[in-house]
């Protein structure tokens, strides 16, 4: 494979690793499938150590090892889509569990730009409690603040969640 192919090959995967990424988050980790899993990662008491919603990084650890396996036995489209998913995973572990949880040894909150667009996004998918009515499913590409808001404010989610709490106290 020509060098130009092999990068093309790796942009395509990491832009098909953020739909991918998406579609999963959305509908399998937010739905009855997934949520046994992910469930952990929206609870407010954990601490931030290793929680059960890793193992979906530890599925797609495997599928990038089973593809550079079967790139080291000859196939250079596998070797390639194998980096291109190491490169989303490593994306996605600077964006979403560093800059966005604070998984590392310090704390670092983005003031402008497109990192504060997507921390903020991020931080918005947390501030529904539960699964039903999150927004921002992406990891990479975040929709602006205003539409996120907006598509809060509609769905009432943040009234119910402030109603639930008023009760609870």
């Amino acid at each position: 494979m020509s060098t130009w192919a092999a990068i093309l090959t790796v942009i395509l995967t990491v832009a098909a690793m953020e739909l991918t990424a998406y579609s999963v988050h959305r509908w399998i980790m937010h739905g009855p499938l997934g949520w046994g899993w992910h469930k952990s990662h929206h609870d407010e008491d954990h601490d931030h150590a290793l929680e059960k919603n890793d193992l979906y990084g530890v599925v797609f650890a495997v599928i990038s090892i089973v593809l550079f396996a079967i790139g080291a036995m000859g196939s250079d489209l596998a070797w390639w889509l194998a980096v291109g998913v190491t490169c989303y995973g490593l994306i996605y572990y600077f964006l979403h569990d560093g800059l966005v949880h604070g998984r590392w040894p310090f704390r670092y909150v983005p003031k402008r730009g497109y990192l504060r667009r997507v921390y903020q996004a991020h931080r918005m998918h947390h501030a529904v409690h539960g699964r039903e009515n999150c927004v921002s499913f992406g990891f990479i590409w975040a929709p602006s603040v205003d539409s996120l808001k907006a598509e809060l404010k509609r769905s009432g989610a943040l009234l119910k969640d402030r109603e639930g709490a008023d009760r609870n106290a």
